[in-house]
């Protein structure tokens, strides 16, 4: 999954991207509205993290400018606890959720995951598919309850593909939404992570469907 921060405060910046990382995900980082705006209207991200109080462009501005483009991201603000009309005026101009500052990070994560989780349509942090399950909270993956370890970049494929299950997935979403600006983006590294977690799981689980992308069907059940 990948996450936008936009944030002015170099320090607080580095620590939510730093912790967004270690939990799995793929981090961009802005530290003005100018920049956040953009990136945010023309890269794919599964949840936003968003000051209101930014330099240039105000989060606010940023956000309502987005709904109006018909971006739809997930979109979790930050800000002031003392300022009650600053999260009514962010989830009236199209916020999804807010923290109030000083958070901790713990929770900033809980509700990134909650953000991606509802936006996909599940209730749980588990993803269950046959035998494979999945928890995004703990990042484990089991299969008929053995724990199988997988790489950073396993992980990431199979959540991504398993969270949107019964869809065809195309490599060029798979890399947009997986790997951050700086990333080599080449899609044979996609097609050496399917192999490999197919190799991992041992089970029917990930469909390719040709020409098109990959697919997570029931295993026993693929077309």
């Amino acid at each position: 999954m990948r996450v936008l921060v936009v944030e002015d405060d170099a320090d607080l910046n580095r620590q939510i991207a730093a912790a967004l990382k270690e939990a799995g995900y793929a981090v961009d980082t802005a530290g003005d509205g100018e920049e956040g705006h953009f990136l945010g209207d023309t890269e794919p991200y599964d949840a936003v993290i968003l000051d209101i109080g930014l330099p240039i462009m105000d989060g606010i501005s940023v956000l309502e400018k987005w709904r109006r483009d018909g971006r739809t991201m997930p979109v979790l603000i930050l800000t002031a606890r003392d300022r009650w009309s600053d999260k009514v005026q962010g989830i009236d101009a199209g916020a999804d959720d807010y923290v109030a500052k000083p958070f901790h990070i713990e929770e900033v994560l809980a509700r990134v995951r909650a953000l991606v989780r509802r936006a996909a349509g599940h209730a749980s942090n588990e993803v269950e598919c046959g035998p494979v399950r999945l928890d995004s909270r703990s990042g484990r993956v089991s299969v008929d309850g053995n724990p199988v370890k997988l790489t950073s970049h396993e992980y990431r494929v199979l959540e991504y593909l398993m969270v949107h299950r019964d869809r065809v997935v195309s490599r060029t979403e798979l890399i947009e939404h997986l790997y951050d600006q700086d990333f080599d983006r080449d899609s044979n590294t996609i097609e050496v992570f399917i192999g490999r977690l197919r190799k991992k799981l041992a089970v029917d689980l990930i469909e390719t469907v040709r020409g098109l992308g990959y697919r997570v069907v029931e295993p026993g059940h693929a077309s």
